[in-house]
């Protein structure tokens, strides 16, 4: 094997292709522009508004997202004076990034991932818990008092959905008495979904999965009614564009991973799983795509919530159903030997 080929393997290994390519850097930069497109599409069909339609009508407006980050590339990074301009560029940049990371541990079949672990269930949820010290960054080096309050929301806002959201995903591991993702996939393959097999986990970390993203009624760290538009208010141009695209990003990762644990992964398919090492990917990835469909649908249909409604929520719906589903797996493992 000559260099070249040895160059070519190691560019189209999945190490590569997985975080870069797909599911990874550049399907996730084409993804943030359908969804955010989608939603405000969606959004304004509910609500009986117009949404983009000046950019290409025959095309909905889709190029007008396009446009939108054109400007931002072009507009001047505007650093505060007072703020730790270290941190304030750097945060972003940390914050996206860590928000992508997760998609290594996501397995898209039995024999593609770019990080296989036995672990790899927690290992998703353990990078993604690191995103909120960099949001706190955000508003810290903003030198803005609403910053630093929007921040404080999502900190919060973190202790009220870790907990319920790990608990349920305890759940899952006791209820196919498995860490790993593989295993967690295979395990659903006789047609029984986890989303059926346990679906106060499933609704558990759903919500947990919308409060972590920020989504609609839970983007309480922005409200800009109160607080202009929380830890980014003072962020401009490009690293801008980073602070918004983290949590689509992890909205992405997640639906991925939501999508594999409730959703059946790549399973069930109505073609045989030999047949292109692609497709079971693609299954997983239109899965989620739903979910985040789904997720944005929020915005449509329901008003922000206040911060003490959302931890109330957590701490005394959401840990309740957590707990409830670990027994209600005991209790499907015990009745049915799973």
């Amino acid at each position: 094997m000559n260099v070249v080929e040895q160059l070519l393997q190691i560019l189209l290994s999945p190490t590569i292709i997985i975080p870069l390519i797909f599911p990874g850097l550049l399907t996730t930069f084409l993804v943030i522009i359908f969804i955010a497109w989608f939603e405000r599409k969606l959004t304004a069909k509910v609500q009986l508004r117009y949404g983009p339609l000046y950019v290409l009508k025959s095309l909905g407006g889709l190029p007008q997202l396009v446009a939108d980050l054109l400007k931002f590339l072009f507009t001047e990074i505007i650093i505060p004076k007072g703020s730790d301009k270290k941190a304030f560029i750097l945060s972003p940049i940390f914050l996206f990034t860590l928000s992508m990371l997760p998609v290594v541990a996501i397995p898209l079949s039995n024999s593609y991932a770019a990080f296989f672990s036995d672990l790899s269930l927690l290992l998703v949820l353990a990078l993604l818990t690191i995103t909120p010290i960099f949001m706190l960054l955000l508003g810290w080096s903003s030198n803005n008092k609403f910053s630093f309050i929007g921040s404080l929301r999502d900190g919060y806002l973190m202790m009220a959905y870790e907990i319920p959201m790990f608990v349920s995903i305890l759940a899952m591991a006791v209820a196919y008495d498995t860490l790993d993702l593989v295993q967690v996939v295979g395990r659903q393959s006789s047609g029984l979904w986890g989303i059926a097999l346990n679906p106060l986990a499933a609704i558990t970390f759903f919500v947990a999965m919308l409060m972590t993203t920020a989504r609609f009624p839970f983007d309480v760290a922005e409200a800009e009614s109160e607080l202009v538009i929380g830890p980014y208010t003072e962020y401009s141009g490009i690293i801008f564009v980073l602070c918004l695209g983290a949590s689509y990003a992890k909205l992405s990762v997640l639906s991925l991973f939501f999508a594999e644990v409730f959703l059946g992964g790549w399973n069930p398919l109505i073609w045989p799983l030999t047949l292109n090492p692609i497709l079971p990917g693609v299954a997983v990835f239109v899965k989620g795509l739903l979910v985040m469909g789904l997720c944005v649908f929020m915005r449509s249909i329901y008003p922000r919530f206040r911060i003490d409604q959302v931890l109330k929520l957590g701490w005394h719906t959401l840990f309740v159903l957590s707990v409830a589903s670990v027994a209600l797996s005991l209790g499907i493992v015990w009745v049915l030997g799973f």
